[in-house]
Order: C-alpha cells, then sequence, then structure tokens
C-alpha cells in the first residue's frame, strides 16, 4: 500500500496518506461511494460532465462546514459544473447535515464504507480513517485539470484558484 508522510498536518502534527496520489493530466479514477440514499455512486456516473471534487475530513466540523456552503453557493453560478463533496461521514449525517444547512447545490457522498475514493486518489488518513481537504477539478473528458492539497486540515482550500481552474477546462 502507497503511504506518503509530510504532505499534509491537523494541529500541526504530521499525518500519513494512503493510496495512490493522482496528478494533473491523469485519467480521473473511478470509485464508489454511498449517495443520502445508500444507492451506491460511482465516479463514471458523471460522465460527460465537469466536476469539482471536494474532499473533506467531515462535515460536521467548521472548516468543512465552511467549505461546503462556499461550493454549494458557487455551485448555484456554475450551471455546467457538478460539485461533488466527498466524506467518510455516513450517509445518513450527510442528509441530515445538507438539510439542516440548506444545502442543494452540492452532491454529497460517503466513503466510510470502501474508502474507495480515499484510495484511489490518495487523500485517506490511516491515522484518522478520515479523507484529507483536497479539490479535484476534472474536465468533461475525465481528466484531472488541477489538483489541490491543502496541507493543514484546519485551514480552507484557496477557492479563486479552483474556481480560476474550473474556468479554464471544457
Amino acid at each position: 500500500m502507497n503511504e506518503r508522510t509530510g504532505m499534509i498536518t491537523a494541529g500541526g502534527s504530521p499525518l500519513t496518506l494512503l493510496g495512490n496520489e493522482v496528478k494533473v493530466g491523469d485519467k480521473a479514477r473511478d470509485f464508489i461511494a454511498l449517495d443520502n440514499d445508500l444507492k451506491p455512486v460511482k465516479l463514471s456516473d458523471y460522465a460527460g460532465r465537469k466536476l469539482i471534487i471536494s474532499s473533506v475530513p467531515s462535515l460536521d466540523t467548521a472548516t468543512c462546514d465552511l467549505e461546503t456552503r462556499r461550493f454549494n453557493t458557487e455551485a448555484a453560478k456554475l450551471a455546467d459544473v457538478t460539485v461533488l463533496t466527498i466524506s467518510m461521514d455516513l450517509p445518513f449525517a450527510q442528509k441530515r447535515w445538507c438539510g439542516s444547512a440548506g444545502i442543494d447545490k452540492v452532491v454529497t457522498l460517503s466513503d466510510h464504507r470502501d474508502a474507495s475514493f480515499g484510495m484511489a486518489y490518495g487523500v485517506f488518513i490511516k491515522e484518522l480513517r478520515l479523507l484529507a481537504r483536497c479539490i479535484f477539478v476534472v474536465d468533461s473528458a475525465g481528466i484531472l485539470r488541477y489538483v489541490q492539497l491543502v496541507n493543514e486540515m484546519t485551514h480552507e482550500p484557496n477557492y479563486d484558484a479552483v474556481l480560476d481552474a474550473v474556468s479554464k477546462i471544457s
């Protein structure tokens, strides 16, 4: 199993990422996660769509809450882009959180069952069994055009850089 250390921290403490790192120019790897109704969803279900994939540790944390709310606002302005937020939260918790937060533009998916996404994209945190905060932009041909791994788990991503990357893809 591929392990990478020194890529991210939590409160300054280094953590270990498991899985295969993806890079700009790679074909986006398929995975299986669960939607809020416990139905399996694959990346290939979104074939032909431009995507922002937001990997977060847990929707029940302040930073993840802010990030997902921000992407929900941005998704309303991006008619031809689908925003997926993936965490290890249970689907029931994601559904509850989305309802209470008024999230209706972002699709939340749970990786809790198999960590399929986390391992395929190299963002599974060994010590915490959570996903690292990372943003992936995928073009309509299924190619990764942008990857932003946030070094400190408690920090938000650079939204402007993500939106700029989205504006440049077809």
